[in-house]
């Protein structure tokens, strides 16, 4: 054991010093804090009906009625207990507080894979720097966006994992990149993962290329031999995750449309590319690779409600210098006309990417002097990724992926994929210090490539100090039609409108100034630190450890922009973030279990607060049901449907004074119930027909039924149902149980979402089949007497795909302990 520690001691100091630096970020935690995440906030009142019945009965329903109608659990909180891997994460996530875990995983994982590139651990702490302080990963810890952090922390020790086994360590390397692969998937971010696969897809073309020409490809078979066992492994491990997800991917507003006016105009499928593309990078926006807020930084106006701008000094002439209206004003002005520090063209943005101006720079140095073959595949995948990144910027590329490449489509923001780059620029910039440290090139020849490397992007930063108009305009592509609108605002002021856009102008040249100078001096002080490292005037541990602080120091000062500690509150607080109002306390006090509220004080349908309270017809969710989706679009977007607020047993509507603010509650005495018997049936021959009938139609009397369901019934010795009634006896979210009683056989509508991919109706323990009614709800023809109906949510894809998470779970760590026990009998062996 001693012996243990002695061998790896650096390591051990190394790790100690990544958890004091992650204790020093985020101080708050010390103090009881958690930071402020919209997207978290906004998950746990999603998560409220699922997080009640788990607490209540020991288990987590998989269906939840508290958003969109009802929709499955999968995308919002579901345990996936048989699965290894889940309890892998839960280490990461709970043995620090948040979001300290998140960030020792990032540097961790990436301190292992330059390990694995056999660099000297210093050298590998700051890269693992430099890549888990990218503003990035920053920026979506600031944001919520946790699983997205998470997926990104485990790029690293995949790769790791495949390349020691590519060097022959297969049993070790592959265990280990199953464990990996394992955990990247069930951190669930899909796009995360599929961008990595396709940075991994480019490497094993390379690698193929590079064996063919070496006779090597036995060897590398072998390897990807025991890759594919990985990552077979890794999918049974999530086997119930993966499974469930496609089921239920292809039924919402990722999959297929039902509508053929939608088709017809191209959107039957996936997303639209208007849609997926609108986050996409400019091209412009690139150089915040190595000047950060080149663009303005963050869809904000923070530097510009400080007395010193411009464009608070011009704005301060029409308030008459009162600091409190100029402030109110610049802050408006921001909200109605988009004048904000950014200039880009996404819609908004939380921050850029800013990979650092040190390690750009070394990035150039490496595309000088590497010459280990990951160069060519880092190269590859940078490039394409940039390109994909730019989205409608360059279609010629990203047209091609949308179009062809399969699952592309899927994803929306398209300049997330430099996530991936993210880590490429790094790893290279590392390896060029590796090579330099090494001496295998003539110094003469280092000093000139990293003289011009330095040249090129400290060059490039002065310029934009010097000459800031020379490259950039510094305004919206849309700034003449907000300088129109400004004017239009201050009764056809255009002098004073003038004045003020350009003072925002002046504003965002000055923060793209300031950065230009930053990232000229940081290039400078990186440049001495190798210089002197390769004229040997310096010692290596010395010149890599101050490397590190350098590169630290430039991360640092950046992230802090986006998160630093004014973004942690008290837990308590947090968890009381919703706080009800008069009228949901009202609801509130309605014992009937299963009634739905319209909350039309916000934007309901892409808003969860009111799921915090009520079972609701909105919320907020990227992957909500497609034929809810084209509900919302048909039924509510221009006017709202009253006949599909009833159907849908909307109960309650919110509405808030425009005057005075204050809350409203109306009751909505036409809604239909949780089920019913209805007079009639319409049959209707498609989808587009069955949105038109319920534009308008007497939900209670009549339903309509695509006319493919017609076998399912017998009209001929149906009831009115009048005479009969039926309710609602138990609720759970995933079973519910009705009783009901009638003379004749009636056909009862459900105001329930149809999804019959796990969705099961019994009448008295009985199977019988339902089928979908008015677009999105279920409906069945019942046998006349007095019955117990339910219906049980048991979905094959979860519950066989547990059993099969399960065996491969056991399988992962029989296969861990069989590559390290191989592993060390290995080392023993050339040791003695």
């Amino acid at each position: 054991m001693n012996n243990w520690f002695k061998n790896n001691g650096t390591h051990l100091a190394i790790i100690a010093i990544f958890v004091v630096i992650c204790f020093a970020y985020f101080s708050p935690v010390l103090q009881g804090k958690t930071p402020v995440q919209s997207d978290v906030i906004q998950s746990k009142a999603m998560q409220k009906e699922i997080m009640d019945f788990k607490e209540k009965d020991g288990k987590a329903p998989l269906w939840t009625n508290q958003m969109f109608g009802g929709m499955p659990a999968y995308q919002i909180w579901v345990p996936y207990a048989y699965n290894g891997a889940t309890y892998g994460i839960a280490l990461i996530t709970k043995a620090f507080p948040s979001p300290v875990g998140t960030v020792l995983l990032l540097l961790i994982g990436s301190y292992f894979l330059f390990i694995v590139l056999k660099v000297n651990p210093w050298l590998a702490a700051a890269g693992a720097i430099a890549f888990t302080f990218t503003t990035y990963n920053f920026v979506l810890i600031a944001s919520g966006h946790s699983s997205k952090a998470l997926a990104i922390g485990f790029f690293a020790p995949i790769i790791a994992g495949i390349i020691l086994t590519m060097r022959g360590k297969y049993w070790y390397g592959a265990s280990l990149t199953a464990l990996f692969l394992a955990l990247e998937i069930r951190t669930n971010h899909v796009q995360m993962t599929y961008y990595l696969m396709l940075s991994i897809l480019i490497f094993v073309g390379i690698e193929i290329y590079q064996a063919y020409k070496t006779k090597t490809l036995p060897a590398l078979t072998k390897a990807f031999g025991f890759l594919a066992v990985s990552v077979i492994l890794a999918v049974m491990i999530n086997a119930s995750l993966l499974w469930s997800t496609a089921e239920y991917a292809k039924e919402t507003n990722r999959g297929k449309s039902n509508l053929t006016v939608a088709a017809s105009a191209g959107k039957d499928t996936g997303m639209t590319k208007e849609y997926a593309y609108q986050w996409s990078q400019g091209v412009g926006e690139s150089f915040t690779f190595f000047i950060p807020d080149l663009y303005g930084g963050a869809s904000s106006v923070d530097a510009l409600v400080k007395p010193e701008s411009n464009m608070y000094k011009a704005v301060s002439e029409v308030t008459g210098g009162d600091q409190n209206q100029t402030i109110q004003a610049i802050q408006s002005l921001g909200q109605q006309f988009n004048m904000q520090q950014y200039w880009g063209d996404k819609p908004f943005t939380q921050g850029g990417y800013y990979f650092g101006a040190i390690i750009c720079f070394l990035f150039i140095f490496g595309l000088l002097i590497v010459r280990n073959p990951l160069k060519w595949w880092i190269l590859s995948t940078t490039v394409l990724f940039i390109l994909l990144s730019y989205g409608r910027h360059f279609p010629l590329i990203s047209d091609l992926f949308f179009n062809y490449f399969p699952l592309y489509n899927k994803f929306r923001a398209v300049e997330s994929i430099l996530a991936v780059v993210g880590l490429m620029v790094p790893v290279l910039a590392v390896l060029a210090i590796k090579e330099a440290q090494e001496g295998t090139t003539e110094q003469k020849v280092l000093i000139k490539k990293l003289t011009w490397s330095a040249g090129i992007v400290g060059g490039f930063s002065l310029i934009v100090a010097l000459a800031p108009t020379l490259l950039f305009s510094f305004k919206a592509s849309n700034h003449a039609e907000i300088v129109q609108a400004l004017t239009q605002a201050l009764q056809n002021n255009a002098a004073l409108a003038q004045k003020v856009a350009n003072g925002l102008v002046e504003d965002r040249i000055s923060i793209a100034r300031a950065d230009a100078i930053r990232s000229f001096l940081f290039v400078l002080v990186g440049f001495g630190i190798v210089w002197a490292l390769i004229k040997k005037k310096m010692n290596l541990q010395l010149a890599l450890g101050l490397l590190s602080f350098a590169i630290l120091l430039d991360m640092w000062q950046v992230d802090r922009r986006y998160l630093n500690n004014n973004n942690f509150e008290v837990k308590k607080d947090l968890s009381d973030y919703f706080q009800p109002r008069d009228v949901d306390n009202f609801i509130s006090a309605d014992k009937d279990p299963n009634f739905r509220v319209f909350d039309m004080s916000i934007n309901t349908f892409s808003n969860a607060s009111t799921s915090a309270f009520h079972k609701t017809i909105g919320g907020y969710h990227a992957a909500k049901l497609k034929r809810f989706d084209e509900l919302i679009q048909n039924q509510f977007s221009k006017s709202i449907n009253q006949d599909v607020l009833d159907m849908l047993n909307t109960k309650y509507i919110i509405t808030q004074d425009q005057q005075n603010g204050s809350y409203k509650m109306q009751r909505n005495a036409t809604a239909c119930g949780n089920a019913w018997f209805v007079e009639s049936v319409q049959y209707v021959k498609n989808s587009d027909e069955e949105m038109k009938a319920i534009s308008s139609f007497d939900a209670k009397k009549e339903v309509i039924v695509d006319e493919s369901f017609k076998g399912l019934m017998n009209s001929k010795i149906l009831g009115t149902g009048q005479e009969g009634f039926i309710k609602l006896t138990n609720y759970n979210p995933d079973h519910l149980t009705y009783e009901y009683s009638t003379a004749k056989d009636v056909v009862a509508v459900f105001s329930e979402i149809y999804y019959n991919k796990g969705w099961k109706m019994y009448i008295d323990g009985v199977e019988k089949p339902y089928f979908r009614a008015d677009y999105v709800l279920r409906a069945a023809q019942l046998e006349a007497g007095n019955h117990k109906l339910e219906f049980i949510f048991h979905p094959t894809s979860y519950y066989v795909g547990e059993n099969i998470s399960l065996a491969g779970s056991i399988l992962l760590v029989a296969g861990l302990g069989f590559g390290f026990y191989s592993e060390n009998k290995k080392k023993k062996a050339a040791k003695a």
